[in-house]
């Protein structure tokens, strides 16, 4: 069965910006360029029929290209334990709108509605369960704080299919639709 994700994916220059900042903690997984990307929406695994039905009901998502701006880094945890470095994206009301005509779409297909609040990040790193916060951690949030990029106008609406393997997940793009306009 396919395990999908909807995701925007930025451009070469603001994936290279983002590379660069990989380094400095232990323990980290530190994401490729083939893995950069924003999550929209992730599906998880569904078998072929209702892949289809999602593909179909992403294909009449129509919205313009929303402007998506990189400007500073976090983490998510959970239970006390970092488990993500990101880069964190500055909420706009045009790609909240996108990401809830994705989810209507994705509904429309027969999906069960989000139900986690949408926190528009592109992940850079991952960590296993035993890491906590540990001092590198906060001394890499510290000196990447002020990250900023260009702004870029995202291209495409992407649905990706996930791959999970040793080495970590590869992500394939499986259908992609231009914005309006």
């Amino acid at each position: 069965m396919p395990r999908l994700f909807v995701a925007l994916r930025p451009p070469p220059e603001i994936r290279a910006r983002l590379l660069t900042l990989a380094g400095g903690i232990p323990g980290a997984r530190w994401q490729d360029d083939e893995q950069l990307h924003l999550t929209l929406r992730f599906i998880g695994e569904v078998d072929r029929p209702l892949a289809e039905d999602v593909a179909a009901a992403l294909a009449a998502v129509h919205a313009p290209a929303p402007t998506v701006t990189i400007a500073g880094v976090g983490c998510f945890a959970h239970r006390g334990r970092t488990d993500t470095l990101l880069a964190t994206v500055a909420a706009s009301d045009p790609l909240r709108h996108l990401q809830r005509k994705v989810d209507q779409a994705c509904v429309r297909a027969g999906l069960p509605p989000e139900r986690r609040a949408f926190l528009p990040h592109v992940t850079l790193a991952r960590f296993g369960r035993s890491h906590g916060m540990a001092p590198e951690i906060e001394a890499w949030l510290s000196v990447h704080a002020g990250l900023s990029c260009q702004p870029f106008i995202a291209g495409h609406l992407i649905l990706y299919e996930s791959h999970l393997g040793h080495e970590g997940a590869r992500y394939e793009a499986v259908m992609r639709w231009p914005f309006a306009g």
